[in-house]
């Protein structure tokens, strides 16, 4: 057993013993399908704390000829599975991890001699027969000639020079290279598989790696459910730590990812698996996936405010989402054309979650609403800041039914985030949204809520912590009356829509004056009636 070539399980078995291990072995089944063939090449790029590692760990433990180890995984779902016997412990295995490589060089050449070197020692040591001259490719490619069993080559954190190298197009052009003439076409590859946060290099109208299949945040193809912990996956672990399940997908949720098939879609709602052990086992909801990088990260990108990126995060800050065309990203961190190209890294970095089917992006959920906000209050966006801030005292007034300091709270917030176009309902209904920000402390706030004789504009439901709070019905009126708001909400019978709420219920009508300049409001408290 060596470090790079057939590992061993060591790494796996360290994520087997910790308190929360949830089995993902399902991935090896998939990646069976694709040993020795035409798709032996795969890439999967997820933000950082997706569990890219260990799933990388567990495929060097499956695979690895040196080291039986069918106790470990005769446990594991992949048991079940039919190519289960037929690939275990049948590889040589070579598992590296570039950041290592990378921290301990000068440049792009020294890396690469070095990871050579290293590789071809254990090579030698493992096959010194097979050794000859010196040369990493011909060395494996004697090798697979005298063993008749193809490499398992797994590359960890590929894109780190991408991201240390950012401006150097020399070194990554000479990585790409080195990684094509490795892998491309050599008898000796039986599955090449790379993990990063980065999809592939562009480079012009092709890729130095097009023969490698990727499976990204923005297209995950079949693997969008073993990168991140399921819904189900999730509500397993709430009931097993008796934690809040309602609490936890307001905290950690929002990450929609689509699997697409002959035999249909498959949507999953994928949550930050660092995020969610961290709260299980602390008993405690916070912010922890944000706490492996600074919001710094996140200001360089948003603060560029190319054509329009400002207006786009203001309005997904405020619960709304933003168009997006992702075909343009170039898959790195300093090419940017369009406010697209910046939205897009924000999704790969895990910052905002793309819907395939509406081509847009949001931010996922309240961890991550948070980065934002920490993002902003040391930026120039005093004004946004500012109406954040002040989302506390509006929320106040709102449940004390003071309609005055709602109607003045909300033109403040008007006047303060100019930015937004003001000129209907949708404009309307973003402002009011960010002037309750606070809200998602203790709301599941759902926009157009389907009633059955319509939509209601915007609603609060208390979560199950919160259930001392009153729920809300907020319809909007854009030069109209906020009186003839609350009838029709009354009249459209949006109250329904919260049959299985009981508690205090407050509708609130909201209305824009274009004469005036000023919004009006006013609240009404009904309750709702508790079922025998």
């Amino acid at each position: 057993m060596g470090s790079y070539l057939n590992p061993g399980s060591v790494l796996f078995r360290g994520s087997l013993r910790s308190k929360i291990y949830v089995d993902k072995s399902g991935l090896i089944e998939k990646i069976n399908d694709l040993i020795c063939t035409e798709q032996k090449y795969v890439c999967v790029s997820r933000p950082r704390r997706f569990g890219k590692s260990m799933a990388a760990n567990m495929l060097a433990a499956y695979y690895d000829r040196e080291e039986n180890t069918q106790n470990l995984f005769d446990k594991l779902l992949i048991s079940q599975t039919e190519s289960y016997k037929e690939h275990l412990n049948q590889y040589d295995v070579i598992r590296i991890n570039m950041q290592q490589f990378l921290s301990i060089t000068n440049s792009t050449d020294e890396m690469l001699e070095l990871l050579q070197e290293r590789i071809l020692r254990e090579l030698e040591r493992k096959y010194p027969d097979c050794i000859k001259d010196g040369q990493l490719i011909l060395s494996m490619m004697d090798i697979f000639s005298f063993t008749g069993h193809p490499f398992v080559i797994l590359i960890d954190e590929w894109d780190c020079l991408f991201r240390e190298y950012q401006q150097n197009r020399d070194a990554q052009k000479k990585y790409l290279d080195f990684l094509r003439v490795w892998l491309k076409d050599q008898d000796y590859v039986g599955l090449a598989y790379m993990t990063g946060i980065l999809p592939i290099k562009k480079y012009g109208s092709h890729s130095a790696l097009n023969m490698f299949t990727e499976y990204s945040m923005t297209d995950p193809g079949d693997m969008a459910q073993y990168f991140g912990f399921t819904e189900e996956e999730v509500k397993t672990l709430c009931r097993e730590y008796d934690m809040s399940f309602e609490e936890t997908k307001a905290w950690y949720d929002g990450y929609g990812l689509c699997t697409h098939s002959r035999y249909g879609d498959q949507y999953y709602s994928m949550y930050s698996p660092k995020s969610v052990v961290e709260a299980m086992l602390r008993h405690k909801f916070g912010t922890y996936w944000n706490q492996t990088e600074t919001y710094e990260a996140l200001k360089v990108y948003i603060q560029m405010n190319m054509d329009g990126l400002k207006d786009s995060v203001v309005k997904m800050l405020a619960g709304s989402s933003a168009r997006i065309n992702t075909g343009t990203f170039s898959n790195d961190m300093t090419t940017f054309a369009t406010k697209d190209d910046v939205l897009t890294l924000l999704v790969h970095l895990g910052y905002l979650t793309y819907d395939s089917q509406k081509e847009s992006v949001s931010i996922p959920n309240k961890e991550v609403s948070k980065e934002y906000v920490n993002a902003i209050s040391t930026m120039d966006w005093k004004e946004v800041i500012t109406s954040i801030e002040a989302s506390r005292k509006l929320l106040e007034a709102l449940w004390t039914m003071d309609e005055k300091a709602v109607a003045e709270g909300i033109d403040k917030a008007h006047k303060e985030i100019s930015i937004l176009q003001y000129n209907d309902e949708n404009s309307l209904s973003c402002t009011i949204n960010l002037a309750f920000y606070f809200a998602r402390e203790y709301y599941t706030i759902i926009r157009e809520l389907p009633t059955g004789k319509g939509y209601a504009d915007i609603c609060f439901i208390p979560r199950t912590l919160h259930a001392d709070k009153p729920a809300a019905v907020i319809e909007l009126k854009w030069d109209k009356n906020a009186h003839g708001a609350i009838s029709q909400i009354k009249k459209k019978e949006y109250v329904d829509a919260l049959k299985d709420y009981h508690g205090d219920l407050l509708l609130a009508g909201i209305n824009y004056s274009k004469k005036t300049k000023k919004h009006s409001c006013v609240i009404e408290k009904m309750e709702m009636p508790i079922l025998a």
